[in-house]
């Protein structure tokens, strides 16, 4: 490919920097070389974004890429494959590989797979506890020192206070840590397939109650006042955690919180069919709750937007409802999810989107090449999306696994360029490796 690169007439929307206009982007060496109008073609692979919006590249601040273990689900390969065609150029995957990222060792191996890959800069994820067992610290400090920003047992909440109360603490002495709690109270939710109310109950399926995120919740804000910790809440599913959140922010505590983009769209009623690729976990809760989500998004209560991308096995998913694993994947659907479901109908503007999927989430990990500006000396970390065109949900997709809880939907916004570092990872719709 030629070094130098110009997109064209794109509409560039880069929150970061105040930009929402049409213009041209110059890319040379890795970098964006300028930015305007006119800008001047020659010697550069020209690519016509009329019509086109151009962004930073989106960060999923939480995923599953299942390696090093269970490579029969997803590689950080494939996995960071999908994240390309996603238009992701940065991805954070969490720790509950086999073995578990709670060390250096399986940091540097995740991390070294994600350099052959060249696909997307991987940002690992490290336990909080060794072994996500909840008993004792993980060795936190030497995963920081192998660049680790980011901790968290997700699939498990941190069990007990004092754990909690420890980890915020130690972390604090490591000015850009942040821990990221799944926020779940164990006893509660054991043995829910969904959520617990009237749909649970009509469907014959066990439910796990909204209480057992809020209490969580409620009791992981407590040790974040009382320690001054920095803390994430993932995945939030409930309109009383949102509350939580709010009266926290406004209180002057240091807590940033997520929301899927399969929390944004679906609710309970939609397991009507016993659809195993709705089940996941937090549950999809009620129209309410997906409502107050939905707006604290839009208000900047809730933070980012994250993918938590869970591939499974074909069979997996194919089993009956109670046997079937928690999950969706989501890396390559995630933007046309939110175009569609809250740009579209004017719940929030194509802005507040990119700011959700890109700029806060890069803030949050820490990911300073990534998430904006988009001016002269950044490294050009990219996307392009067409916000008109519509496309089918539908296999073969990226990812290893196929297990979308938007299987047959009809998505509005498609990626076209993805771009790393200068490189097109993805061109036309299509990787370009």
């Amino acid at each position: 490919m030629a070094e130098r690169t110009l997109f064209r007439g794109a509409r560039v929307v880069d929150p970061a920097a105040g930009l929402d206009d049409v213009m041209d982007v110059l890319v040379q060496e890795g970098g964006v070389a300028a930015v305007g109008s006119g800008l001047d073609g020659l010697g550069s692979t020209v690519l016509d974004c009329e019509g086109l919006v151009l962004a930073p590249g989106l960060v999923d601040m939480h995923a599953h890429l299942r390696q090093p273990g269970r490579e029969d689900k997803e590689t950080v390969e494939t996995g960071c494959r999908a994240a390309a065609a996603g238009g992701f150029t940065a991805v954070a995957p969490m720790a509950n590989t086999d073995p578990v990222a709670d060390n250096a060792a399986v940091i540097h191996e995740i991390r070294d797979l994600a350099v052959q890959a060249d696909l997307c800069n991987v940002f690992p994820v490290g336990a909080i506890t060794k072994g996500l067992e909840g008993e004792f610290m993980a060795d936190i400090g030497e995963m920081v020192e192998a660049g680790v920003r980011m901790f968290s047992d997700d699939g498990r909440c941190v069990p007990t206070a004092r754990i909690l109360r420890n980890a915020l603490t130690y972390a604090k002495t490591f000015d850009d840590v942040v821990l990221a709690e799944h926020c779940e109270d164990a006893s509660l939710a054991e043995g829910g397939q969904m959520h617990e109310g009237y749909h649970s109950y009509t469907l014959g399926l066990a439910g796990a109650p909204g209480e057992a995120e809020e209490i969580a919740v409620a009791r992981d804000l407590a040790v974040a006042r009382l320690t001054g910790g920095r803390l994430h809440l993932c995945h939030l599913s409930s309109a009383r955690s949102v509350e939580l959140v709010r009266r926290a922010k406004a209180e002057g505590l240091r807590v940033t919180a997520e929301v899927t983009p399969h929390h944004l769209v679906f609710s309970d009623e939609d397991l009507v069919a016993y659809d195993t690729n709705l089940k996941v976990n937090p549950p999809l809760r009620t129209a309410e709750d997906r409502a107050s989500l939905r707006a604290a998004l839009a208000d900047g209560t809730i933070d980012a937007i994250a993918t938590d991308h869970a591939p499974h096995a074909v069979e997996e998913k194919e089993a009956e409802f109670d046997r079937a694993p928690p999950g969706t994947i989501g890396l390559e659907t995630a933007l046309g999810a939110v175009l569609t479901e809250l740009v579209g109908p004017g719940l929030m503007d194509v802005r507040r989107a990119v700011e959700a999927m890109a700029v806060a989430p890069a803030r949050i990990l820490g990911a300073a090449d990534h998430g904006g500006p988009i001016e002269m000396g950044r490294p050009a970390n990219l996307v392009v999306f067409d916000p008109a065109a519509s496309w089918v949900v539908e296999p073969p997709f990226h990812s290893k696994s196929r297990n979308s809880a938007f299987l047959g939907r009809t998505l509005q916004g498609r990626v076209i360029h993805t771009m790393l570092r200068g490189e097109l990872t993805v061109t036309d719709g299509k990787p370009t490796r």
